[in-house]
């Protein structure tokens, strides 16, 4: 038996028009939801889009990409960039949902994945809240269903028992899910997604019915091979999915930008000082960050020991927003070497034993000799003595 295309209990009867139509009033909210955050952007994007949408799209694949990627509209409104990287990454990422085949975002930690997952799922269906957040201890019930436990035992097994996830209601919706750490879920639960994403099918074997995904239905997920208590996919769920390797940034100067434009939107939020003020800060975290990452200083010349951390954009957005908040409460309100440094410190050396050798090289061959540092040296090293 199939159930007929319509609402899943607990879920909503239709989009809820807050998503899309504006910011909420609560000025409380700390990190507001991309939809929310946007919509500005969103709903100018959706005014001047005249291109074809697939079905239950807010916006065209061209709109899309254009919301992620940044740009003008006629009437002069600015759409921020989003992502910043290569345009054909993205192209092929919103194309990929323009079909039936589910997309799989891939990178080391800190690319981008979530944040490129979350206004995808935004800009194309106008909810990014649709979210299975993977962890080791997540069960099947949160990709499938679960149910109502008083109900189902008072009653028995039954659509009002039954809690859908929030997979089974973007398809029942025609929207779009999100899989967060697909390779942290235990691989048998990973699996139950296979026949959702092959035959568009839900089955509900206790009552001997299925949900059917309408148009517009589809999955995004995100992954790394980088971390601890990875579990690899099977072959049979890879291929379910494109592959969109998400790259880390090109040169320094852009990882530069992308550090600046996330610190600055995190700021605005916590009230701390622009970013602007601390700019060659946070160029010498972008600095420190590539060259211990990459293994060789930006000249070339010298070679380096990588510590065991990441050490990736996230991070040194972590750093940066840490810092301006120092210099908020407990400096001048501008960044400096000294507000850094001990993050710094933090997210290089996660192994005290090999990471502190790493970094005291690092810091006396390097950093002590570069023109201009002698501040950052100095504050370094206050931070690890």
């Amino acid at each position: 038996m199939t159930v007929p295309v319509g609402p899943v209990p607990g879920g909503p009867t239709s989009v809820d028009p807050s998503r899309t139509g504006s910011a909420p009033d609560d000025t409380s909210v700390l990190r507001p939801h991309a939809e929310d955050a946007f919509a500005a952007e969103l709903a100018a994007l959706a005014a001047w889009d005249d291109r074809p949408r697939p079905a239950r799209w807010r916006l065209s694949p061209w709109a899309v990409a254009t919301y992620l990627l940044g740009g003008a509209l006629p009437d002069g409104t600015v759409i921020t960039p989003k992502y910043v990287g290569p345009r054909r990454i993205v192209e092929v990422a919103v194309t990929t949902l323009a079909t039936d085949r589910a997309l799989l975002l891939l990178g080391v930690p800190g690319t981008a994945k979530t944040w490129v997952c979350e206004h995808l799922a935004a800009a194309v269906s106008g909810d990014s809240t649709l979210l299975v957040q993977g962890t080791a201890g997540t069960p099947e019930e949160a990709i499938r269903y679960g149910w109502n436990y008083a109900r189902l035992l008072a009653h028995g097994p039954s659509r009002d028992a039954l809690v859908p996830s929030p997979v089974m209601r973007a398809m029942a919706e025609g929207m779009t899910a999100r899989v967060e750490e697909l390779t942290r879920i235990p691989a048998d639960v990973q699996d139950s997604l296979i026949t959702i994403l092959s035959e568009k099918t839900l089955p509900i074997p206790e009552l001997g019915q299925e949900v059917q995904a309408v148009r517009g239905f589809n999955l995004i997920a995100t992954a790394n091979d980088r971390d601890r208590g990875v579990n690899e996919l099977s072959s049979a769920l890879r291929r379910r999915f494109n592959t969109v390797v998400l790259p880390l940034p090109e040169s320094a100067e852009a990882e530069v930008d992308i550090v600046a434009r996330r610190v600055d939107q995190i700021g605005r939020s916590l009230d701390l000082p622009a970013v602007p003020d601390g700019i060659d800060e946070i160029r010498r975290v972008v600095t420190v960050f590539r060259e211990l990452r990459d293994g060789v200083t930006a000249d070339g010349r010298t070679r380096l020991k990588s510590p065991s951390g990441t050490l990736s954009t996230a991070e040194a957005i972590s750093v940066v927003t840490g810092g301006l908040a120092l210099a908020a409460h407990f400096g001048d309100g501008v960044l400096r070497a000294g507000d850094v440094a001990a993050g710094i410190l933090g997210a290089v050396v996660r192994d005290p034993a090999a990471d502190r050798v790493v970094w005291q090289e690092y810091l006396e061959t390097v950093v002590r000799e570069r023109d201009g540092w002698k501040d950052f040296y100095r504050a370094c090293r206050e931070a690890g003595a």
